[in-house]
């Protein structure tokens, strides 16, 4: 009789297998010509658990022993090859997966130089009379790395600068819907680096990543620490383990507009938020509370602004096809995303809506009430739902519901100061934008900065080189003192 892991290693096999031998549905609704070609193994690229930890331990011996300026050269080869073929790259990762947009995704990746490198590292000091302390920042060794489908490569390129600019290496664990595009870039990575700086296997993969490849990886005696980047069941799944875990959890990011709000400014940062890679980012907007003073007029501005409202009956054909329910009745109980519509197009949803929309439509929205679907459930489509509340007040307490404690990601436009800091210290969020789009918080249109691991469940928040190292303190008794 088969055990759990050998019967759950079968079943993910299988469905891979299936997606391999199925057309890939663009976010257009159009059949892409063929599947990526099939993952071969080298540069990078193992068949096994052992052989690509082995590889990466091997790795992280040489590049542990090169300088902070060596190890910058190796970050630079990643930004530079992000760069240059971000179109190559994201066209890959749109046809294996079928979701978010072309513009969008290669816009993702050559944001990567924005991501922190060597230049995030630094040693601190204290002195006293009895001595002199310095405070290094070593590394743990290789980590063990998921990747979700959404942003595979782009996630890949961020971690990989700020594992390898902290002296770590890593091998990778890909979404299987996106495991080609991992691999494929991970190859081109370890080709050019090695070539600009002689490190072989600088990150590493498997030709074929399944649930048990990843908890192997977990649970591998030479992978020192664990970053997750994915649901709440794969979090779940390192965090028992028993090792240090970096956790980028999940997201529903909530938006107020208040009374006081420049409406234009608000409608089109929500939109240029909630479109970006139609709505796949973690940080995106997800739902909005508005003040019922300035209901209309937000609206008329969101229309102005290019999104297209769908009453209420298009909201319910398409909650229909975007969610299943629990309960007997029509839209009762407990609600469960389907995986059909995320990621695709707002003409794609409107279709599902029984709407036609203009082409290049970005981004769909409407009124609904705050226990819908569409504002409960993290739904990552084009599709806005917005909700009329009495005052800020109201609003924020929305929003703190909406939120579901998941600390990740919130938003307000207003005026008001002091209505920005209540929300602010009762949302208690990890990222908090303020009159902006949400990737203003990540250094794209605000003074943030970029990474793809916004560790949320476990505290770090947006992930640097600091973030993977070990606080080393090195004592000098009381004869070394300068000052």
């Amino acid at each position: 009789m088969l055990s759990r892991e050998q019967l759950i290693a079968d079943i993910a096999r299988e469905v891979v297998t299936r997606l391999a031998a199925e057309p890939v549905m663009r976010s257009d609704g159009g059949a892409v010509a063929a599947r990526p070609a099939a993952v071969r193994a080298g540069d990078g690229v193992f068949e096994t658990v052992d052989e690509a930890v082995r590889a990466a331990v091997e790795a992280q011996r040489q590049l542990a022993g090169m300088s902070l300026s060596e190890r910058g050269a190796v970050v630079d080869v990643i930004r530079r090859v992000c760069e240059e073929r971000a179109e190559e790259l994201a066209r890959r990762e749109l046809d294996e997966t079928g979701i978010g947009r072309l513009d969008h995704k290669i816009a993702k990746l050559k944001a990567v130089r924005q991501v922190l490198g060597v230049e995030a590292m630094r040693s601190d000091a204290r002195s006293d009379k009895s001595g002199l302390c310095v405070i290094e920042r070593a590394p743990w060794g290789v980590i063990g790395m998921v990747l979700p489908a959404t942003h595979s490569a782009p996630t890949m390129a961020s971690n990989a600068v700020n594992v390898l600019a902290a002296g770590n290496t890593a091998i990778f664990s890909p979404h299987p819907a996106a495991a080609k595009v991992a691999a494929y870039a991970l190859q081109v990575f370890n080709r050019e680096i090695q070539k600009a700086t002689g490190l072989a296997n600088a990150i590493t993969t498997l030709v074929e990543p399944s649930i048990k490849s990843a908890e192997q990886i977990f649970h591998h005696k030479d992978v020192a620490l664990l970053c997750v980047t994915g649901g709440p069941a794969v979090v779940e799944a390192a965090m028992k383990a028993g090792k240090r875990v970096i956790a980028a959890g999940p997201g529903n990011p909530p938006v107020v507009v208040d009374e006081t709000a420049d409406l234009d400014a608000a409608a089109a940062a929500i939109i240029a938020g909630a479109a970006f890679d139609n709505n796949l980012l973690c940080i995106g907007e997800k739902e909005v509370f508005v003040v019922a003073s300035v209901m209309a007029p937000f609206m008329a501005a969101m229309r102005k602004a290019g999104a297209v409202e769908l009453r209420a009956q298009a909201i319910e054909r398409l909650s229909q096809a975007a969610f299943t329910f629990d309960g007997k009745g029509k839209g009762c109980g407990r609600a469960h995303l389907k995986k059909e519509l995320v990621g695709k197009d707002a003409t794609v949803l409107a279709e599902a809506a029984g709407v036609r929309v203009p082409g290049g439509t970005l981004l769909l929205f409407g009124e609904t009430s705050e226990d819908h679907a569409f504002v409960q459930e993290e739904q990552m489509m084009p599709f806005l739902p917005i909700v009329r509340v009495s005052d800020v007040d109201a609003a924020i307490a929305g929003a703190l519901r909406a939120e579901h404690g998941y600390r990740h990601t919130a938003l307000i436009h207003s005026r008001d100061v002091a209505n920005v800091t209540k929300m602010a210290r009762v949302m208690n969020t990890t990222l908090f934008v303020h009159n902006a789009a949400c990737t203003a918080a990540l250094g794209l249109g605000g003074a943030g900065y970029l990474s793809f691991s916004i560790a949320t469940p476990t505290g770090e928040g947006v992930t640097t080189p600091l973030t993977f190292t070990r606080e080393r303190q090195i004592a000098i008794g009381g004869a070394l003192r300068i000052v």
